[in-house]
């Protein structure tokens, strides 16, 4: 880390204003590509995926998924008790996975070369950071300054009975209700957590159905599962109001209905982190506190790229990452190729899990039309593995006619795993025909993409025809 120098200046090739997904992973390459680096942040490098995202959460839902198997090892033949839930182990656990990976990036940023400065920063110039007084000169700009939990209008956030995701993953008890104000993929992974860990949950979600992002098939075997595991949830049913009771908070919701709890968790999305950074200053142009940039990631100021989620789109850790790279490799001139926003894998890490990459039915029939578009959902009940593992779900392809797929769907336990095959088929453009061939493990839950892309190609094994 470099020393602080009050009242000068510092320059580089790259100063990354963020150490997010986004950031560090464009200051690791930069590095590795013999650029002069600086990273500002305020917090710890890793961002919200690391330290209040990603990880955090995945942790708590592998912690379910134990409370899960353990509830219900009877029905395989093994005998043992849930005792129940000690917040206090599993929050070791959580934290001591982050501090590994949070330990790690750290010597991985040192090993490069890369100046760390810590502190809040503000663009002062187009090529100027401003951390505690101390400039920080870059040839390119790259603004990484993420996201933040958004909250709606009417409701004040006071991290016990009112919270947001931050507050949800320090929680030190599991709560006997919950309601979640929110079905997309915070709301549906948090619902899915609490009710593995015993508590009563209702989703309230304004849209239609829950992750409204994903394909409808999706969304219906989703709500088909939480129905099952009785998680409740209202759709297409705006907010209106909490209040505080004493015993936790009252919510109302468009129609007058009431629900109690003892927790409301507000997952509404995230917004871009922009206000007061400076960058409006400086003449970047902004859209809802989005920073707008093009395919190349640049923004209208020369010198300026901006990656994450502060640029509209998935707000993904690994499309941050993809960013990144790609701004790192823009810079040392290399020409890279732009980051293709519909090859992006989605994943919901809610128990069955929803995956999918490239376009869903309604998007693919909006864009080429009803009658140049095709699908083929293959059962999971066809797939060996999935029966070993008592998962239910499909996988789904959306295809051009006599074309490739540019689309695929998933849910089912462990899906999630599957989709890096998915990515490759769609972004190779790949025909039914091109995958039909390829001989897939058995048994594997892997299996399934090859079996419904034999069907697809018209011979399908175990499915019906």
């Amino acid at each position: 880390m470099a020393d602080a120098n009050p009242g000068g200046a510092d320059n580089f090739d790259v100063v990354i204003l963020g150490a997010g997904s986004g950031g560090y992973a464009c200051a690791l390459r930069a590095a590795q590509l013999g650029l002069s680096v600086a990273l500002v942040e305020k917090d710890k490098v890793g961002g919200t995926c690391l330290h209040v995202g990603c990880i955090p959460t995945k942790a708590l839902l592998h912690a379910a998924e134990v409370a899960d198997s353990t509830r219900e090892s009877e029905q395989f033949g093994v005998n043992a008790t849930l005792e129940g839930i000690d917040m206090a182990g599993v929050n070791k656990y959580k934290d001591g996975v982050v501090t590994r990976l949070h330990k790690g990036l750290t010597g991985l940023v040192k090993g490069r070369g890369i100046t760390v400065v810590e502190g809040e920063g503000r663009l002062v110039a187009h090529d100027t950071v401003e951390v505690d007084g101390r400039r920080v000169v870059g040839r390119n700009v790259v603004l990484a300054s993420g996201s933040y939990s958004k909250v709606l209008p009417g409701i004040e956030v006071d991290g016990e009975r009112v919270l947001t995701s931050d507050h949800a993953l320090s929680l030190d008890r599991v709560p006997t209700s919950v309601v979640v104000l929110g079905g997309g993929v915070i709301g549906c992974e948090f619902a899915s957590v609490w009710r593995s860990f015993g508590a009563e949950v209702t989703i309230v979600e304004a849209l239609p159905r829950l992750v409204p992002a994903e394909d409808e098939a999706s969304s219906k075997a989703l709500e088909r599962a939480f129905r099952k595991r009785r998680i409740g949830f209202r759709t297409g049913t705006p907010f209106t109001s909490v209040e505080r009771t004493d015993d936790g908070v009252r919510v109302t919701v468009e129609g007058g209905e009431t629900i109690e709890a003892e927790i409301l968790l507000v997952a509404v999305g995230r917004g871009p982190r922009t206000e007061g950074l400076g960058y409006d200053e400086q003449g970047i142009t902004l859209e809802r506190g989005f920073v707008l940039a093009d395919e190349r990631c640049r923004t209208n100021v020369e010198g300026v790229f901006a990656v994450g989620d502060i640029v509209p789109g998935l707000q993904l850790a690994h499309r941050g990452f993809a960013q990144g790279v790609f701004v790192a490799e823009e810079i040392a001139g290399l020409s890279p190729t732009p980051v293709d926003e519909a090859g992006i894998p989605r994943v919901t890490y809610s128990d069955p899990e929803v995956a999918s990459v490239g376009l869903n039915e309604a998007a693919a029939v909006e864009q080429y039309g009803a009658d140049r578009v095709e699908s083929l959902t293959y059962d999971l009940g066809g797939n060996g593995k999935s029966q070993i593992l008592r998962t239910q779900g499909f996988v789904k392809l959306v295809r051009r006619k006599d074309g490739p797929v540019i689309g695929v769907h998933m849910v089912g336990a462990r899906v999630g795993e599957l989709i890096g095959e998915a990515q490759l088929i769609y972004s190779w453009e790949g025909y039914a025909e091109d995958v039909a061939p390829l001989v897939h493990a058995h048994p594997t839950q892997n299996e399934a993409l090859g079996e419904a892309h034999l069907a697809l190609a018209g011979k399908p094994l175990h499915a019906h025809s």
